[in-house]
């Protein structure tokens, strides 16, 4: 098959299940997967920085949660100005397609690393550290899937962004 035809397929697909409300599951886990990265880029950057200034754990948590939503909406908006949207537009969709992706898997998350015994006190270089962090990500992209696939399939979150693909 093509690759013209087989995009296209797949976008009169993807069309479909946006007005049935009928979005599949890897549409869903592709859009968290974009989440995830953007957050977790943000979250280990802030955590880098909180422990190379010695800083305590609230203002450490406080910057990881900022950058993670400073990289969440930067790699929605290098896309979409790559395919042709002025940055003020671009703004726009970020925020409408990423809010509240960001939202949950940030919540979700730093819950997880609260909970896990000692994982607070860890350090960069302390397995505890990473163990703790790879669970929470994989928590949250688990709560934060589902979250998406309903979004998406009502046209809200990161199927704003589907247009510009």
């Amino acid at each position: 098959m093509e690759h013209g035809t087989h995009a296209h397929h797949t976008h009169e697909e993807h069309a479909h299940a946006h007005a049935s409300g009928a979005t599949t599951w890897g549409t869903a886990a592709k859009a968290t997967l974009h989440c995830l990265t953007g957050c977790a880029i943000g979250e280990i950057l802030g955590m880098v920085i909180g422990t190379a200034f010695a800083w305590h754990n609230v203002p450490t948590m406080i910057l990881a949660i900022v950058l993670a939503f400073v990289f969440g909406y930067s790699l929605t908006l290098y896309a979409v100005t790559r395919a042709g949207l002025s940055l003020k537009a671009a703004i726009g969709v970020a925020l409408a397609a990423d809010t509240v992706s960001i939202a949950v898997m940030e919540l979700v998350d730093n819950g997880v690393v609260l909970l896990v015994p000692g994982a607070m006190d860890a350090h960069l270089a302390d397995a505890l550290f990473w163990w703790a962090l790879a669970l929470a990500f994989a928590i949250a992209f688990l709560v934060t899937t589902p979250v998406n696939k309903w979004m998406i399939g009502r046209g809200k979150g990161h199927a704003v962004v589907h247009q510009y693909h």
